[in-house]
């Protein structure tokens, strides 16, 4: 991925990335020593750097890939886009400056600890490069880390093999070719979108189906772009009120005032299996991507959006194996193979499997608390954190957009936005107060934790198996990952215990 470094045939880590730097100045200097180190390059990363950078600390930010763009960066694949409408998916600042001459690119991060008596993080990449930082800040968001299934044999097959977020830049070939499409979340939708018109043969491996929504998306006018930005201040500002970070809110009329929330829910299950089954022609097909009854209820699982992935399916070129009860047993030189032995051949596989979902982050970084344990092996039994940005054990770390903030359930810039002026507020009362360091207290994690799970046990997520709720690993706790109670509530309580501070142990020089 990316302009400096070519991809392996199946890279699956990020230190696939890494090279050896010449560099020896700035941002790659050895030895490195900085007010702020920041992990990853994408809004995060960029909303922290300018934001640390202005209020006088020397700042770099430290990213595996060949440029910025974070998430949507790596995720190159055919079809890629985004479902926020445009400028809700932006900063709220005119424009960024000089950001990449404090970037050190394709930079991967693989182990840091924390000194308490000299108050500094010590960092180190795969390239052997050391930084040492006061304060460390992971911008890497919800989708750091991808989940590849351990499916035997993949590196035997000879032809094109991609995870969907380590999608080359230079295209793939399909035409006339034997494509196949293992998932059906947002990456696996927009792939079959792209590929349909374009490949000889794709066929779509499912687990379950992807009670996708329409996009109805538009194109914009240049004139349009103008009349409407005099509006953006104002948006900007409005979007931070609502639950979701976007410009609109909750419909303030239940979709039956005096039922039960399932079978209202089953409702509009039915009214999106009524619209979708009539997209679809064949019998069969129809029967797996858009059932009579439901497989989960409706919104639990993240609908994606798209604008013409049904009808896909009604092309001769394009079919679609149910692999519910019937899994993937193993990869062949020539292709996939089931368990009960049905063998597929392919030319190009698209592996559109995800991500060790939101806590994955924290797991690959190589990090060490000050307990001499890491996230790997506190995490097992569930991840704990403090409001959403810091984790005990870990002093003057931060993350935005990642375990037990709004997140999956929000507008991403929305919390980049939020949690970013929290985090650098906080480390301004630090810098005024004289504060070698701050260490979450178990207690207040274990406080925000249960906060979270609270909240989110009225709510549907916990009947379902899914993102919200740690993704479809097997080994992986099934628990909330965000906090489900909207931005303008987590605004409100992380305002009011960076105030107090009692949620944390604090060292002064």
């Amino acid at each position: 991925m990316g302009d400096g470094v070519s991809a392996p045939k199946f890279a699956t880590e990020l230190t696939d990335y890494s090279v050896q730097h010449q560099e020896t100045s700035g941002p790659y200097a050895q030895n490195l020593e900085v007010d702020a180190l920041v992990v990853g390059a994408g809004f995060a990363g960029i909303f922290m750097l300018k934001t640390l950078r202005d209020r006088g600390l020397k700042t770099v930010i430290f990213e595996a890939g060949s440029s910025t763009g974070g998430t949507l960066r790596w995720n190159c694949y055919p079809g890629a886009g985004v479902d926020s409408e445009v400028p809700e998916y932006e900063f709220s600042w005119p424009e960024v400056i000089n950001i990449t001459k404090d970037c050190a690119f394709n930079t991967v991060v693989v182990g840091a600890y924390f000194n308490t008596d000299t108050g500094r993080w010590t960092v180190e990449t795969q390239d052997g490069r050391s930084t040492t930082a006061k304060y460390l800040v992971l911008g890497t968001g919800f989708a750091a880390r991808r989940y590849i299934p351990d499916w035997p044999g993949m590196n035997k097959f000879q032809g094109v093999i991609h995870h969907s977020s380590f999608w080359p830049d230079k295209k793939v070939e399909v035409k006339n070719k034997r494509c196949a499409v293992i998932g059906t979340g947002a990456s696996g939708v927009q792939i079959v979108q792209a590929w349909g018109t374009e490949a000889g043969e794709v066929t779509v491996f499912q687990r379950t189906p992807n009670l996708a929504v329409p996009m109805r998306k538009h194109s914009l006018s240049v004139e349009d772009q103008q009349r409407a930005k005099k509006f953006y201040p104002e948006l900007f500002r409005y979007r931070e009120q609502n639950f979701a970070g976007f410009h609109y809110g909750w419909n303030e009329k239940n979709t039956f005032d005096d039922t039960p929330e399932d079978q209202a829910n089953k409702e509009s299950y039915d009214f999106w299996a009524k619209k979708t089954r009539a997209r679809v022609g064949d019998p069969r097909l129809r029967g797996l991507l858009a059932p009579l009854d439901g497989p989960h209820p409706f919104g639990v699982k993240r609908p994606c959006f798209e604008y013409n992935y049904y009808e896909q399916f009604n092309r001769p070129n394009v079919d679609l194996v149910d692999i519910r009860n019937n899994s993937i047993k193993e990869f062949t030189e020539t292709g996939i193979t089931l368990h009960d032995g049905t063998h597929h051949e392919f030319d190009v596989i698209a592996v559109a499997t995800g991500f060790d979902i939101v806590t994955g982050l924290m797991t690959q970084l190589g990090l060490q608390s000050i307990n001499n344990t890491n996230p790997q092996e506190e995490w097992i039994p569930g991840a704990k954190t403090y409001l959403g940005t810091t984790v005990s054990g870990y002093p003057n770390m931060f993350h935005i957009y990642g375990v037990h903030g709004p997140t999956l359930l929000s507008n991403g810039p929305t919390t980049v936005e939020v949690q970013g002026r929290w985090i650098a507020d906080c480390i301004q009362k630090m810098e005024r107060n004289s504060i070698r360091y701050i260490n979450p207290k178990p207690s207040a994690a274990d406080d925000w934790k249960d906060h979270i799970v609270d909240i989110n046990k009225k709510t549907l997520f916990p009947t379902t198996k899914s993102t919200y709720m740690g993704g479809s690993i097997p080994e992986k706790v099934f628990e909330p990952v965000c906090y489900p109670g909207g931005i303008p509530a987590y605004e409100r309580e992380i305002r009011v215990a960076l105030d107090s501070m009692e949620g944390f142990d604090i060292v002064k020089e």
